[in-house]
């Protein structure tokens, strides 16, 4: 061992030592024997820690053997002397037991860290990554206003060093950090806006004031875009692009775009002006940059405009979208569109169309409508359809007995090995891809036409050979019969399509009350026409007697409070088992019910059931659905689906159930959230044995996984 590694080593209590032998000395006048006895007390102190520095010196000496054994004496002292701050400390005790001088101007001290606790040298430290054998820490340390990046690795025990001990390096990363932060902060980000509706306003205000509310509009525009330091360009007559930097981004979002109120407040002729904003960001080029913002501005306008949208590298964000959209469609795009789906038609060897899982009934009505603009063109159609989980019994065995549909009905496995080449897929009612009906037929066909009038979501159908997209129209319905208008004569329309359509309008608009406008009424009158009987139509909506006695029931016990507000209370709960039967009979897993009321207080239980896939998410739901709809006459208050299919909720109001994709229950684990809640025991009161259990829930339940005989 070379002298300065003995230097580095050795305790340096002398300075303690002398100080005590100047108290003893300064003592003497007043009182020998005190001054006697501080003498020995520092003496004995000198002894005690002496003999402590000499086995610490022991015992790192043997590591520091162990550690530079493999190296001349020039490279042992290069390493342990380089301005490299290391620190070594018991990996068990997490004490620190040696350090370089580096790391003692750190500290900004002279000695002390020897022997203390490593959270009191460096606070907040976290020594997990080294225990499961990394090298490198994953986050870097921020100590005193420094920011470094640490290194290190375990030496384990021996029979001289039964202690693990652990040496770390740290790195000064500040400049670097402050650098990357810098220019992180000042990345562009490219904004692109859009009066959604400049047209009628130019209309609904006289000429001559024209000028007047165009400049109130851009001053609006220039306060709001005034703090980023950015440039805001005028270069269309009903658009703006907007260049600023990344750190003004975060104060735009904290606010949510507040620009989306502030523009409504320009208004002429009682027609206020709204704005789509497309933002991109978090890309390589400005190029890419400009789009991801026109991307982002198209799935605003999909939307329904009055919104902002934010496309980064890997995802959408949405902000706004209170508004109520306005009718912005044009028979001019319907002739279009419909002249498109025809030459679609005419060019494909089959034609299948499909809406979305669990077929309502605009669904199925907009299918019969495309049925019937196939057979005009002379091509067969065959519905994509479950023609057991859905809510169109009535209609689909109304057009089932028909001759033009013999055969027409087709499921979704049916579909995918029948597809050949040059297949034309009409997706109707959806625009997601796991929200359809098959969404392996999806896939694999390559020309897809989709007819919807939902909001675009995140994910969406990609790749369509035509797209009918129209948020502002009631339903998708009321899209098709508008391509019928152009496409097929009244005469030509079965009775029972006509009917399927205009069901599938009164639905989706809650019988013309809810997001109807005058194209709605004109593809009704058309639909009447046609032949549609409207008693008919309205027959398929109405309840059985059990359904229509609970419901006036339920009038008959309201009572009004204050005047206008009708308040009912019913005896009646949903059956917690009912739901995890009906569950486990589609083969769920994972299946339980806790008993959360006095948890959480909004909810009296939990039923929680795991899926394959999404469809097997669907399928259980829906089961759940009918069951309770049969057995209790209950129907619930909401029910939700995560974009992607992969989580899908129902809500009782006593009762809420969640069925999840595996990867997300696993992410979300909501049973370990309350894991205080109670846990109903399936076995005893619904007779379910055998439940099917994973490992983690057969722990949280208490039980082997193999067993699974209860909940």
């Amino acid at each position: 061992m070379n002298k300065k590694l003995t230097n580095v080593l050795r305790t340096n209590v002398t300075l303690y030592f002398i100080c005590l032998v100047l108290f003893a000395l300064a003592a003497i006048p007043f009182d020998v024997r005190l001054a006697i006895g501080e003498g020995a007390a520092a003496v004995l102190l000198l002894i005690i820690a002496r003999r402590r520095s000499r086995s610490v010196q022991q015992s790192m000496r043997q590591y520091m053997d162990r550690f530079t054994g493999g190296m001349d004496s020039a490279r042992s002292s290069n390493m342990l002397f380089a301005p490299l701050p290391m620190m070594v400390f018991d990996a068990d005790t997490q004490a620190v037991v040696w350090c370089n001088d580096g790391f003692l101007e750190l500290t900004e001290q002279k000695e002390g860290v020897f022997d203390a606790h490593l959270n009191a040298v460096v606070p907040s430290f976290s020594v997990r990554w080294l225990l499961e054998g990394k090298n490198e820490c994953p986050e870097n340390v921020v100590w005193n206003h420094r920011i470094y990046r640490v290194y290190g690795g375990l030496t384990r025990p021996t029979p001289d060093t039964p202690s693990t001990m652990a040496t770390t390096y740290w790195m000064d990363v500040t400049d670097s950090e402050q650098l990357r932060q810098t220019l992180q902060m000042t990345r562009p980000v490219v904004a692109i806006l859009m009066v959604d509706n400049y047209e009628d306003l130019m209309k609904a205000c006289p000429e001559s004031k024209r000028s007047a509310v165009l400049a109130q509009l851009e001053e609006k525009l220039d306060q709001w875009s005034a703090g980023a330091d950015g440039l805001m360009l005028h270069y269309d007559r009903d658009r703006y692009l907007f260049v600023f930097e990344e750190r003004s981004y975060s104060d735009y979002a904290q606010h949510r775009f507040a620009v989306l109120d502030t523009v409504r407040e320009v208004a002429a002729g009682g027609v206020a002006a709204t704005l789509s904003i497309g933002v991109g960001r978090d890309a390589d080029s400005f190029d890419a940059l400009f789009k991801n913002a026109s991307m982002a501005l198209e799935m605003a306008l999909s939307r329904g405009g009055d919104q902002a949208v934010v496309k980064d590298r890997m995802n959408f964000q949405f902000y706004g979208g209170r508004a109520k959209t306005t009718e912005k469609r044009t028979k001019v795009k319907s002739r279009v569109m419909a002249n498109a789906l025809g030459e679609l038609m005419d060019d494909a060897r089959q034609v299948y169309v499909m809406g979305h899982s669990y077929a309502d009934m605009d669904s199925l009505g907009a299918a019969a409508g495309v049925c019937c603009i196939a057979r005009k063109r002379g091509r067969k159609c065959q519905i994509v359809i479950d023609t057991e989980n859905n809510a169109v019994h009535p209609m689909l065995r109304k057009l089932a007995g028909q001759p033009e549909y013999h055969g027409a009905f087709i499921t979704g496995s049916e579909a995918f090995l029948k597809v050949q080449p040059g297949t034309l897929l009409v997706v109707v009612d959806t625009n997601r891809p796991g929200s359809v009906e098959s969404e392996q037929l999806l896939e694999t066909c390559n020309r897809v036409a989709v007819i919807d009038h939902h909001r675009r979501g995140s994910s969406y159908i990609e790749k369509m050979a035509l797209n009918y997209h129209e948020p502002y129209a009631s339903s998708a319905s009321e899209l098709v019969t508008e391509l019928l208008q152009y496409l097929v004569e009244p005469g030509d329309i079965l009775k029972c399509e006509a009917e399927a359509l205009l069901a599938g309008i009164v639905l989706d608009t809650k019988n013309f009350t809810n997001r109807t406008g005058g194209r709605t009424f004109e593809a009704a009158a058309y639909l009447r026409r046609a032949g549609a009987d409207t008693s008919d139509v309205q027959r398929m909506f109405q309840g059985d007697l059990k359904s229509m006695i609970a419901r006036y029931d339920i009038i008959r016990q309201a009572q009004l409070y204050r005047g206008d507000l009708a308040i009912a209370a019913l005896d009646t709960t949903c059956d917690r088992v009912t739901a995890a039967k009906a569950a486990d009979e589609k083969k769920a897993t994972d299946i339980m019910v806790q008993e959360v009321r006095d948890l959480i207080g909004v909810t009296d239980y939990f039923v929680i059931a795991t899926a394959a896939n999404s469809r097997q998410v669907d399928a259980i739901i829906d089961e759940i659905e009918d069951k309770l709809r049969e057995e209790a006459s209950i129907k619930p208050t909401h029910r939700e689906m995560s974009a992607d299919g992969s989580w899908s909720l129902l809500d009782y109001g006593n009762i809420v159930v969640h069925v999840f994709m595996p990867e997300t229950r696993e992410y979300y684990r909501l049973e370990a959230l309350w894991n205080d809640a109670p846990v109903i025991d399936l076995a005893a009161e619904a007779g379910l044995e055998n439940l099917q259990y994973s490992d983690r829930i057969a722990k949280l339940l208490g039980r082997e996984a193999a067993q699974g005989d209860e909940a």
